[in-house]
């Protein structure tokens, strides 16, 4: 039984948490979607000040809506496209400051003002993308990034 965390250490102390939250929701579990889903929930009950974090999986060459927690969003987005796009097309994760100064930007949601999107690679293989977005501008920065990347590589093992 999952159990709502009271997160009061540093920053960085919770990020550590979360992924040690995010292991064990994944010990024994193989199911790609279930698992994703329940990570986009703990993401979103964990992080402050987002309003969109979920999947998006690489499928036939573009990238299609997985699990996530959020309003409703873009279906599917070309590598060519968006901030999603650049970060699978770059293999590289990709943050934005501010949305709407970002060449390309698809706006699924007109509250998003900033943005950090990190690939899920296997073995060199794309199978997706993390997405976050936030009503806040600049909302994410190098602690953020360092620790989402650091959960997705864990998160990728078991994928």
């Amino acid at each position: 039984m999952f159990h709502k965390e009271s997160y009061s250490g540093s920053r960085e102390q919770n990020y550590e948490s979360v992924i040690g939250q995010m292991k064990s929701l994944l010990e024994g579990e193989s199911d790609r979607i279930a698992n994703l889903s329940n990570i986009s929930a703990l993401l979103n009950q964990f992080l402050e000040q987002i309003n969109w974090v979920g999947f998006y999986l690489f499928k036939e060459g573009e990238l299609v809506l997985g699990p996530f927690q959020g309003l409703p969003a873009c279906v599917r987005i070309p590598l060519n496209r968006g901030v999603c796009g650049k970060a699978a097309r770059e293999r590289a994760t990709v943050r934005v400051d501010d949305v709407h100064a970002f060449p390309g930007h698809i706006a699924c949601d007109a509250a998003s003002q900033s943005e950090i999107v990190i690939p899920l690679l296997k073995e060199g293989e794309l199978l997706g993308v993390l997405d976050i977005d936030s009503p806040i501008l600049s909302r994410f920065d190098d602690v953020d990034q360092l620790y989402l990347e650091k959960l997705v590589q864990e998160l990728t093992v078991a994928l």
